[in-house]
């Protein structure tokens, strides 16, 4: 079975887009379409932007959806997925990708989304960091051990996962896992704690948006963040959505059980070649990769 992947945030490059943009006037219509929803050119941002101007998350979130739907649309018949998923961010490009949501939908949340994320961040100091060369359950423990407010937030793959939380808890973790073994510990680049109880504000904000927006059965089953498995069912989908901002990435499950279930072959649709190097981790075997930008 052919699996379609998308990335999230983190993914972006400047000159994104640019030459998807000049490909076809299908592309060239929705990139425009997207200016005019989101009321400033980012496609200014994304063809000749520095990465600072990137960076900034009301343009991250939206630019790496519409990198990753936008090629979806262009490749036309040859995009035909028989599951899919997204890594954080990316399970809205992922659902919209597979018509659970329209494509103007679609960037209107994560536009809301982003702007709500960039609101908690600002009103807790915060950060994130990737947990090198431990077992999962060390990473946990420790995380439920500190006093300070830090989780697990990314499974990415076996002996990499991300923590998220308050900058002393972080940075507390850090040190601890650190000495604990760890191969690498490294502070993200990130505007705060993704994926963790911090988001809680953005939650609420998003919650109402998705409830207000219309979601149909996906054309194949997306595999999404907060369980790791299959849905289809739009309330469902909803609500794992909904979760998902303060719940754990579990990319690691996702993927097995995609594997599991028959996937052979897994593409990526989407600016960047992350989600790739993380599936040959988790699986070994013979699944095949590929990125598409």
């Amino acid at each position: 079975m052919k699996a379609y992947v998308f990335p999230g945030q983190g993914a972006q490059y400047p000159g994104m887009g640019y030459d998807l943009y000049n490909k076809s006037l299908p592309a060239k219509e929705l990139f425009e379409k997207a200016n005019s929803l989101l009321g400033f050119r980012i496609t200014d941002l994304m063809f000749n932007g520095t990465e600072e101007d990137l960076k900034q998350t009301r343009v991250t979130q939206p630019a790496i959806f519409l990198h990753s739907v936008i090629l979806a649309v262009h490749l036309a018949d040859s995009f035909q997925p028989e599951m899919a998923a997204g890594h954080s961010l990316g399970e809205f490009s992922a659902l919209a990708a597979s018509k659970a949501l329209s494509f103007e939908d679609g960037l209107i949340l994560v536009s809301k989304r982003a702007h709500a994320m960039q609101k908690a961040c600002e009103a807790t100091p915060s950060s994130m960091a990737a947990i090198i060369g431990l077992d999962d359950k060390i990473v946990e423990e420790t995380c439920a051990e500190i006093r300070e407010m830090v989780v697990p937030a990314n499974y990415n793959c076996p002996g990499q996962i991300v923590i998220s939380g308050s900058s002393e808890g972080v940075d507390k973790a850090m040190e601890i896992l650190k000495a604990k073994g760890a191969k690498m510990v490294v502070k993200l680049a990130v505007g705060g704690a993704f994926h963790s109880p911090l988001m809680e504000p953005a939650r609420i904000e998003l919650e109402e948006a998705i409830h207000n927006t219309i979601f149909r059965k996906p054309v194949c089953p997306v595999y999404q963040n907060f369980t790791g498995s299959k849905s289809s069912e739009p309330s469902e989908i909803k609500a794992n959505l909904i979760s998902q901002l303060t719940s754990p990435v579990r990319w690691t499950q996702t993927i097995k059980n995609m594997i599991s279930d028959g996937a052979e072959s897994f593409t990526e649709v989407g600016p960047g070649k992350v989600l790739q190097g993380l599936i040959k981790k988790i699986s070994r075997e013979t699944v095949t990769g590929s990125a598409l930008s």
